[in-house]
């Protein structure tokens, strides 16, 4: 198959173009891949702090209880959730290092 993809390529576009609904598809379907997740629309507090992300987190798991979200939405909400409580976290460390560094001079 070395060297022959822009004929094949060629070719699954000719009969796209002549009607093939087959060849359509796979030519759609790299022009415009389906979406392998979607949105999902649910309440979460305001995270601002490790509190924040630990009542964020209850939320999400109530709302996975309730059937709102599905477990695998919610593990890579999950994902997102930790990595914005570790910015919370370095940005609080980052404040109190520097009151600590001007309080000592």
């Amino acid at each position: 198959m070395e060297g022959e993809a822009e004929k094949l390529t060629r070719a699954a576009l000719d009969k796209a173009l002549e009607g093939d609904t087959t060849a359509l598809r796979l030519c759609l379907d790299r022009l415009a891949p389906p979406r392998k997740d979607n949105p999902v629309s649910f309440t979460l507090p305001t995270i601002e702090s490790a509190a924040d992300a630990v009542a964020a987190s209850s939320a999400l798991l109530v709302a996975v209880a309730a059937g709102e979200v599905t477990p695998d939405e919610a593990g890579r909400v999950m994902a997102l959730l930790t990595a914005h409580k570790t910015l919370v976290e370095t940005g609080d460390l980052e404040t109190r290092i520097a009151a600590l560094e001007e309080a000592k001079t």
